[in-house]
């Protein structure tokens, strides 16, 4: 089965395996339906979701992978393909099902995440909820494997709000321009930094596990 995949962040696609179709969107709403309408058009016969997530259940930590059982997104719930969540889940033995929640801004705050865990979401990103709702409505399906980079109790510094572009390249110059107008925000960026490596490296190794078909 042909898959195609939605990411945040090119870091995140630079994991994948070569020959993927994959789609970076920056973590904005309008481009990720947008990519996921055009690797649907362009033949996938699903979407994956894949890249890090902010945790919300208190037990989850840095580098902890989810693999998504539904995404909550606007109201709506939408069902992930339970043979290919359970694929996924059977070959990264590290790896527990749970609910995305999926915003359209950054949960920044810790207080941001207690509402969305309280609403049932196990981790958080803002790519899956507009890709699970194209999936929905063109009667595809579709997986989602994150892992958790900052953990429930962890807040993110505001310098990294501006870090990433549209076509999910980093920033660094404009990074350390919020920096140096907030630089007390130095000690949360370094930390972000090192929650971010954790997340990507078990995103890593759980492609080493599921291979090609990224456990379709």
């Amino acid at each position: 089965m042909k898959i195609g995949v939605i990411v945040g962040m090119n870091s995140e696609a630079a994991l994948l395996p070569a020959g993927i179709p994959v789609g970076a969107a920056g973590g904005v709403t309008r481009r990720v339906t947008e990519l996921a309408e055009r690797l649907l058009a362009e033949g996938a016969e699903g979407l994956l979701s894949f890249g890090i997530a902010g945790g919300l259940d208190p037990a989850l930590k840095s580098g902890d992978l989810v693999v998504g059982s539904a995404v909550r997104w606007e109201g709506e719930s939408f069902a992930a393909d339970a043979a290919w969540a359970s694929h996924l889940l059977a070959a990264i033995s590290s790896a527990r099902a749970g609910t995305v929640a999926a915003v359209g801004r950054i949960a920044a705050t810790p207080e941001a995440k207690r509402a969305l865990y309280q609403d049932g979401g196990a981790v958080v990103d803002m790519e899956s909820g507009a890709m699970a709702r194209v999936c929905a409505q063109a009667g595809k399906p579709f997986a989602v494997l994150r892992a958790v980079a900052d953990p429930a109790g962890r807040g993110l510094p505001r310098s990294v709000f501006v870090g990433l572009a549209p076509d999910g390249s980093a920033r660094p110059l404009a990074v350390m321009g919020a920096l140096l107008r907030r630089p007390w925000e130095l000690p949360g960026l370094i930390r972000v930094g090192l929650d971010s490596q954790a997340a990507l490296s078990a995103l890593r190794d759980a492609v080493k596990v599921v291979g090609p078909t990224l456990g379709m």
